[in-house]
């Protein structure tokens, strides 16, 4: 398997998926789209998406993240990207990721963040 996804929860209303291994063109990424879409449908409106164990994102990973952020925004939620670093990081910092989706450096900060923000998506992040 080329990416790994791991769902946690912080209560009462924020979903954690870490993802681990390589976000890539194939089956295996779809993975990440659908659990974000499960998350949607179950009406979560607060996701942190754990880069920490990211080795290696390209540009297939780069457009499910994106649709990933529209989807929760469009369902009325909130997204962070937490634990970016490395190549991952610099590959999402120069496509502008981070103009769509903030960055946080950690999932704790990540959490602070939306605890702060609104169901309607008001909330601020670290950049």
């Amino acid at each position: 398997m080329v990416v790994q996804i791991k769902r946690e929860e912080i209560p009462p209303d924020i979903v954690v998926l870490q993802v681990a291994g390589k976000l890539v063109l194939g089956r295996d990424s779809k993975e990440l789209e659908w659990a974000v879409d499960e998350l949607v449908k179950k009406q979560g409106t607060k996701l942190i998406l754990d880069l920490a164990n990211l080795q290696f994102v390209d540009s297939t990973g780069i457009g499910i993240i994106v649709m990933c952020s529209g989807k929760v925004k469009g369902a009325g939620g909130e997204i962070r990207l937490a634990g970016c670093r490395g190549m991952v990081e610099d590959i999402l910092r120069r496509t502008r990721i981070d103009a769509i989706v903030p960055f946080c450096q950690t999932r704790e900060h990540a959490a602070e963040s939306l605890k702060g923000s609104s169901p309607a998506g008001a909330g601020g992040a670290q950049a």
